[in-house]
């Protein structure tokens, strides 16, 4: 059974356990989170296969946390990209708050339990899967095709520049991603020449991935390509968004950092706004900005 099938657990007769489950992660989270409260989303099948290179036949379905605001849409959508570690509570936490931000909202579970922290491969796969679900979004009555986004986190972060740099993962035909959001992503292989406006969401004590190399590609890119937009929160640490204490994992510091959390979602809900021409919300204050 994949993560988001033991957070959401599956269909049929354990459905009321589903929402059961499902809400009260979410209902947890937005006490952390200063999120409302929201009614449970569901788990959906995007496709047959998740990307799996080592057995692209015989890989389990991709599943995901679907979750969308009241009424008939068409809504705009944002898929959400886990972390290395796989899905979880914090990708919920995600889904939620787009969706009380008015966006529909598909969080991917692409590891299946396994923990890719150790391993690599993980963001090309994310990245197709990214794709699948871009594919299936679109398909539907409820979304507005033309205003689907992504938004990844470390290494869905790292699948998220790999959808949007010219020349990477992105599919040659069919529908696109016209915006992107990466939080403290790898930037280290990207030419910074994106085909969609993107933004970056980083913490200045990232140790994991540093913001210097995420500095270098603004260089790189110079002036080519959709815009980039580049924030660096003073003194925060890789996963600074996540509640929870203080602890390190592979010998990189993690800490959570409230201020710098609403901040980065405060961008992100301008951002996207912006990126669909929808009324903006009130700017929210936070981080050093280096648009380029």
């Amino acid at each position: 059974m994949s993560p988001a099938q033991r957070v959401l657990r599956g269909a049929g007769a354990r459905a009321s356990r589903i929402a059961c489950r499902a809400g009260l992660a979410a209902l947890v989270l937005a006490a952390l989170l200063a999120v409302p409260p929201v009614r449970a989303g569901e788990l959906v099948q995007v496709a047959a296969h998740r990307a799996d290179p080592r057995h692209p036949d015989t890989a389990p379905p991709l599943y995901g946390f679907l979750t969308h605001p009241p009424g008939r849409g068409p809504f705009p959508a944002v898929v959400v990209l886990h972390g290395c570690a796989g899905f979880g509570q914090p990708d919920i936490a995600a889904a939620e708050r787009l969706r009380a931000a008015g966006y529909l909202a598909l969080a991917l579970d692409s590891l299946g339990g396994t923990d890719a922290c150790r391993m690599p491969g993980g963001a090309p796969a994310e990245a197709r899967d990214a794709g699948a679900a871009l594919r299936m979004l679109a398909a539907r009555p409820d979304v507005a095709a033309g205003r689907i986004a992504v938004l990844g986190f470390s290494m869905g972060g790292f699948a998220v520049l790999d959808l949007v740099t010219q020349g990477g993962g992105a599919p040659a035909a069919g529908p696109r991603f016209r915006a992107a959001v990466a939080f403290y992503p790898n930037c280290r292989f990207s030419t910074g020449v994106m085909t969609t406006p993107l933004l970056i969401l980083m913490g200045s004590a990232d140790d994991w991935t540093p913001v210097a190399a995420c500095r270098a590609i603004l260089d790189r890119r110079a002036g080519r390509g959709a815009k980039v937009r580049l924030v660096v929160y003073p003194g925060a640490t890789h996963a600074f968004d996540v509640p929870a204490r203080a602890h390190t994992i592979l010998g990189h510091h993690i800490r959570y950092d409230a201020a710098a959390a609403r901040a980065a979602w405060g961008q992100v809900r301008a951002f996207l706004a912006a990126a669909f021409a929808q009324a903006l919300p009130p700017a929210l204050p936070g981080g050093r900005v280096a648009p380029k």
